[in-house]
């Protein structure tokens, strides 16, 4: 009987899987047969991230994936051309790095507010890192960096300023990613392959240069893929994508998974308030006293409305 091993997914392009057993050796592998997951209607049954159930194959005979073992999370956005199915990210991570920019590309409060949403509902720690700190002295954004970092740390988000390209900030980034399972996300430009490089030179990853023209950033990556770092812990580099997805919830259970929105809801009238316009709404009375921060409250209404459909 062919032997059975448990490894890490840290590739994947579609029929292949590049997996990582514990002690480091690398098997490529294909799917054996069709792997339903009965939770969701994935395009991608395996995700960078799983840990999977593999049987070695023969010199004649490949690597095979016989199921996924169970997820303790998962990140998702929506399917490019299945709009009824959603696409797996990757599973597994102990922590969201959300990489902003203020300038050189802009990173909307939207973008960081739906990560962060998603990060919550799906039960992973996040923090943002407000890269390029030295553009923003160059052009005089202190007070609105200032004003970003009083919005999200307040709420209880770990906030740090960086600048991804001084190797000044190495030791910052190497304790930040040490021995965990760290997810990277951001707009194309925003900084995270040159941040991951800054941590785990050899990694080499490409960066792309902004087109001064649009000021958006070229595309660098492609697909997820996870990295074992040498200083212990993972890092998944993913593609510049527009916003995650969440998906499967109720209306009402949107606000839930805003933490400033959260510890007010038992003080609401209605125990379904959806914190538009209903009498004697917590919500609505600490956003009339600047207790919850007015672009917060939109990119909620934002994700309410989307849920209608």
């Amino acid at each position: 009987m062919k032997d059975i091993i448990q490894a890490i997914v840290i590739r994947s392009t579609g029929s292949w899987y590049k997996t990582r057993d514990d002690e480091g050796k690398i098997y490529d592998c294909r799917l054996k047969g069709k792997i339903r997951l009965q939770e969701l209607k994935s395009t991608n049954p395996v995700a960078v991230g799983d840990r999977v159930e593999i049987q070695l194959g023969t010199e004649n005979d490949s690597h095979s994936i016989l199921g996924v073992l169970p997820r303790k999370n998962y990140l998702l956005r929506k399917s490019v051309k299945l709009s009824s199915q959603v696409h797996i990210l990757c599973s597994n991570i102990d922590q969201l790095i959300i990489m902003a920019c203020l300038t050189h590309p802009f990173t909307p409060l939207g973008y960081i507010d739906r990560a962060l949403v998603s990060a919550e509902a799906y039960h992973i720690p996040a923090l943002i890192v407000f890269n390029k700190l030295d553009l923003i002295h160059q052009e005089g954004l202190e007070k609105k960096l200032k004003d970003y970092l009083s919005v999200y740390s307040s709420i209880g988000y770990p906030c740090l300023s960086f600048i991804a390209s001084d190797p000044n900030y190495k030791s910052k980034a190497i304790d930040l990613l040490k021995d965990k399972t760290s997810f990277v996300i951001g707009h194309s430009g925003s900084g995270k392959s040159s941040f991951i490089n800054l941590a785990e030179p050899e990694l080499k990853l490409k960066t792309g240069a902004i087109s001064h023209y649009s000021e958006k950033g070229k595309h660098t990556t492609t697909f997820a893929e996870m990295f074992p770092l040498s200083f212990g812990g993972y890092i998944i580099d993913s593609p510049g994508f527009k916003e995650m997805t969440l998906t499967g919830f109720e209306r009402n259970e949107v606000s839930h998974y805003f933490p400033e929105m959260r510890k007010l809801l038992v003080n609401c009238k209605f125990k379904n308030c959806l914190h538009l316009s209903e009498p004697g709404c917590a919500v609505l009375e600490a956003l009339d006293k600047e207790s919850i921060a007015e672009s917060r409250y939109h990119t909620y209404l934002g994700m309410l409305e989307e849920s209608e459909s």
